[in-house]
C-alpha cells in the first residue's frame, strides 16, 4: 500500500478529536448549538413561569373548581405542557422562574426538576430555565440548581455568562444569540437577541427582611457590556447595520415599572393582584431604556396578571400562572407566553432583519384557547433620537424676541 505522507499525525490527530467528542456531555455538547431562525423567517418562544412543581400525581392543585380538587395535581401541569408544545412547537421554550415548589414541601430538588422539565426534554427543543423566589427553598442552593439544571438535557442554561472577569451576583445570568436562517445575509449574525437574568429571591440586607430582591448593578454592567458588544458585532461587516439588533429580556421578579400599568390602561390582559416588585428601584429599567435594544421584558411571579403595558418604548409583560400547585384563580384558567418573531424578506426574496415581534396566550381551557395577540414591536413603527420630540415645549407658540 502506498504511504502517504503525514498519515500518523492525520490518525493522532482524527483519535484526539474523537476523544475530545466523547467527552463532551450531551448537555455541554448541546449547548454549542447556536439558535437559528427557521427557514420561514420565524422564531418561537415559549414562556412557562411559575409552575411550582412538586412530586407529581402526590401534589394537589390550588384554586381549581371544587369537583376536580380530588383528580388534579402536578400531572395537569405536565399535560398542560406537553399540550401546548404540540400545538405550538416553539424553537425555545423559557421556564421563567418558581419552577419547583420549595416552601419546606419538595425536599428533593432535583426530582421535582426532572419531572418539571420532562415535557421539554422528551421533545428535544433548546430550553432555558432561570431561577424564582422559591425555588432554593428546598435541598438545593441557588448555585447548585444552576449547576443540576445545566447538565440536563437539550437545556442551554449556563450558571453564568462563560469568560467574566468580574463578579456577577446570582446564577443563570446570561445571553443567547438568534441568528438568520440559510441562505440569509445574515446567517452569521445575530437579528434577535435573548438576556436571562437571576432576579433574586429575598433581599438579605439589614432593614429589608422579606421583601424581594433586585436586579444588581453588576448583573446590569453585565447586560450593558454584552448590549455594547452584541451592537458593535451587528454593526460590523459583513452586512453592516446602522442599529442594534432587537432583544428581549426575560427574568422572574417584575421591576418597580409594572406598577405603571391596570387592566384598563394596559395594551392587553388584566391586573388582579398587587405587583411582587422589590420595594428599592435597582434602575435596571433606565438601562434599558438607555441601551434601547430591548423591546419587551417578560417576567412571571404575580400568577394572576397577565397583561403587557408599553412604558418609553419597552413592553413589559407577565406571563401569567401556569402550574396547578401554584396559586391562581378558580374560573381563569392556567395560561403560557408565546412570542413570535417575523424576519423581512428583502427585494431580492432572501430573509433580512427582524420586521416585527408579536406575542399571544395559550390557555389550559376546553379549546386551548389563543387570547390577546398583539404586536409587541415593528421595524417599520419605531422611533428614533431624530424622529423624538419635546413634547413640553411648542416652539410656535413662543413670542420671538430679538436680542
Amino acid at each position: 500500500m502506498e504511504r502517504i505522507p503525514g498519515k500518523p499525525f492525520f490518525v493522532f490527530f482524527l483519535l484526539h478529536a474523537s476523544l475530545f467528542c466523547l467527552s463532551l456531555s450531551p448537555a455541554s455538547a448541546f449547548r454549542g448549538r447556536g439558535l437559528r431562525f427557521r427557514p420561514n423567517g420565524q422564531f418561537k418562544i415559549l414562556q412557562v413561569s411559575d409552575m411550582h412543581y412538586g412530586y407529581g400525581a402526590k401534589s394537589g392543585c390550588l384554586n381549581v373548581p371544587e369537583e376536580e380538587e380530588p383528580f388534579c395535581s402536578d400531572l395537569n401541569t405536565t399535560a398542560f405542557l406537553r399540550r401546548t408544545i404540540a400545538s405550538e412547537r416553539p424553537d425555545l421554550i423559557v421556564f421563567s422562574g418558581d419552577n419547583i415548589n420549595g416552601l419546606c414541601e419538595t425536599m428533593d430538588a432535583a426530582k421535582s426538576m426532572n419531572l418539571a422539565f420532562a415535557p421539554a426534554i422528551e421533545s428535544r427543543i433548546p430550553w432555558v430555565a432561570i431561577l424564582g423566589n422559591h425555588d432554593q427553598e428546598s435541598d438545593m442552593t441557588r448555585e447548585q440548581l444552576m449547576r443540576y439544571i445545566v447538565r440536563l438535557p437539550y437545556t442551554l442554561s449556563r450558571v453564568n455568562p462563560a469568560g467574566a472577569r468580574y463578579y456577577i451576583d446570582g446564577f443563570g445570568n446570561h445571553n443567547l444569540e438568534v441568528q438568520g436562517p440559510f441562505g440569509s445575509p445574515f446567517y452569521f449574525k445575530s437579528v434577535l437577541n435573548l438576556y436571562f437574568l437571576d432576579s433574586g429571591d429575598n433581599t438579605h440586607l439589614p432593614g429589608f427582611n422579606y421583601n424581594y430582591d433586585w436586579i444588581k448593578t453588576s448583573q446590569q454592567y453585565w447586560y450593558e457590556q454584552t448590549s455594547k458588544w452584541l451592537e458593535a458585532q451587528y454593526r460590523r461587516w459583513p452586512n453592516p447595520q446602522k442599529s442594534a439588533a432587537p432583544g428581549l429580556a426575560y427574568f422572574h421578579i417584575p421591576l418597580p415599572e409594572f406598577w405603571s400599568f391596570n387592566t384598563s390602561n394596559a395594551s392587553t390582559g388584566v391586573r388582579q393582584e398587587e405587583t411582587g416588585s422589590a420595594v428599592v428601584n435597582s434602575g435596571f429599567f433606565t438601562k434599558l431604556v438607555e441601551r434601547r435594544d430591548v423591546k419587551a421584558v417578560f417576567v412571571g411571579h404575580d400568577h394572576r396578571n397577565d397583561f403587557c403595558g408599553k412604558l418609553r418604548d419597552i413592553n413589559l409583560c407577565y406571563a401569567g400562572g401556569f402550574g396547578y400547585h401554584a396559586y391562581g384563580q378558580v374560573g381563569w384558567a392556567r395560561r403560557a407566553r408565546v412570542v413570535l418573531a417575523q424576519l423581512e424578506k428583502s427585494r431580492h426574496g432572501r430573509w433580512g432583519d427582524v420586521e416585527s415581534i408579536t406575542t399571544w396566550k395559550r390557555l389550559d381551557d376546553k379549546n386551548h384557547s389563543v387570547v390577546d395577540t398583539q404586536v409587541l414591536w415593528s421595524k417599520h413603527n419605531r422611533t428614533t433620537a431624530s424622529d423624538e420630540k419635546n413634547f413640553w415645549i411648542d416652539c410656535s407658540k413662543i413670542k420671538k424676541t430679538t436680542p
